[in-house]
């Protein structure tokens, strides 16, 4: 199966739709070159997408079908449960120092300016990257600080790198474990959003400002793509 890397990069605040930023583990960066796949919106000449300030995804990514655990320790369905909403993906860890709480906090406080009835129309999935230390506890206290309704997912590391497969990433990288037993995980930084036809038009690097997710979400939530 051919995966499909976006590339994206963020420098001082702005973003850059030019390389994909994976949480790397040692500066916490590291951009690896491939074939652009992802195109400024703003920039994107024909489609709905040209209204949003995500980056443009292409060819469309299809949700993916995995089944992992969530943190009450059932099994979750992505696939189905998230059917009919749309859904905000993220693959990271909860021990992760910038790019993780920095996504799921503009999510939250985005959230927050939103009306109820458009906030329903959400489904927002984290799922672990280091299920070794992200215990079903530590990922629903750690997600609780931004949001409650946030579902968090983990199971085995085979599972776990199953489900980055079939979302079209390369599957998370630990570093080498240091003498105190610290480590970090190189993974994607960016949010996959798919709308209610199952298909990732958009992506959310980071740097992407809390005014841009506040302008994007109640499109989302009531977008037919053609």
């Amino acid at each position: 199966m051919k995966l499909v890397r976006l590339f994206c990069s963020a420098l001082c605040g702005s973003v850059f739709l030019l390389l994909a930023i994976i949480a790397g583990p040692a500066q916490g960066q590291t951009k690896v070159p491939a074939p652009a796949s992802a195109t400024s919106a703003a920039a994107a000449a024909n489609g709905n997408d040209a209204a949003y300030r995500a980056g443009s995804v292409s060819p469309l990514l299809p949700k993916p079908k995995f089944t992992l655990t969530d943190t009450s320790g059932v099994a979750y369905d992505f696939s189905s449960k998230t059917q009919g909403y749309v859904t905000l993906l993220f693959f990271g860890y909860t021990h992760c120092p910038d790019m993780c709480p920095l996504q799921m906090s503009m999510i939250a406080a985005a959230f927050k300016k939103l009306p109820p009835a458009t906030e329903d129309q959400f489904r927002v999935i984290f799922v672990t990257t280091d299920p070794d230390r992200d215990t079903q506890q530590i990922l629903r206290q750690w997600l609780d600080h931004f949001d409650k309704r946030f579902i968090g997912l983990t199971g085995s590391q085979a599972a776990v790198d199953a489900a980055q497969v079939a979302a079209n990433l390369s599957p998370a990288k630990k570093s080498a474990v240091r003498p105190d037993g610290a480590y970090e995980v190189g993974h994607a930084a960016f949010v996959l959003a798919y709308t209610k036809d199952n298909f990732a038009h958009l992506i959310y690097p980071v740097g992407m400002s809390l005014d841009d997710w506040v302008h994007d979400l109640p499109a989302l939530s009531k977008e037919t793509w053609k």
